[in-house]
């Protein structure tokens, strides 16, 4: 059942999906492909010691998370996840199939959060034994997928020793500007 929402925070709750939308597809996603692209598959899944994790692992835990989150959480599909095994994997899974389980999950979640009624962001949700709004679960999801994406960049900028070039398109590019409608 979808409360009624008056129109300006309507307005409101369609610019956030929208602006979560863009961070996890345009922003976030770009710079760990980018990562991805820099590091052979043994740097991918290099880690610092035995209690850190590699890229690989933080690629399947961002997918699992993502997919746990929104696609199961929000969207229709069964949750499977088995969150261990995002952490226990040790075997090398090459960087173009961790590239694409990543680029799958993201079309998976944009999909979910483009069908996703901004009127139901407070409705309540059990997602990972926990009762969230829709809300929290994608604010969750955004928070959840910077943090990483950061971890994934200081990692990538250790093994790499180089810029990794994130900002060339400033000078090429208009700038975007924030909507003020959706």
């Amino acid at each position: 059942m979808t409360s009624q929402v008056p129109e300006k925070e309507a307005d409101v709750g369609r610019l956030f999906i929208a602006r979560s939308r863009y961070h996890l597809g345009e922003d976030f996603l770009p710079k760990i492909d980018r990562c991805l692209n820099l590091l052979t598959d043994e740097q991918i899944w290099w880690r610092a010691n035995s209690q850190s994790n590699s890229i690989g692992n933080l690629v399947l835990h961002l997918s699992g998370n993502a997919r746990q989150w929104i696609v199961c959480g929000l969207g229709s599909s069964t949750d499977s996840r088995d969150r261990d095994s995002e952490f226990s994997q040790r075997e090398l899974i090459p960087r173009q199939d961790l590239r694409g389980l990543l680029k799958q999950t993201i079309r998976d979640v944009d999909k979910t959060l483009a069908q996703f009624d901004s009127n139901s962001l407070l409705e309540p949700r059990l997602i990972q034994g926990l009762e969230v709004s829709a809300l929290e679960a994608i604010l969750h999801v955004v928070e959840h997928f910077s943090m990483h994406t950061g971890q994934i960049i200081l990692i990538t900028k250790m093994l790499s020793d180089g810029d990794l070039a994130f900002y060339e398109f400033i000078d090429s590019k208009p700038v975007l500007k924030w909507p003020t409608r959706v």
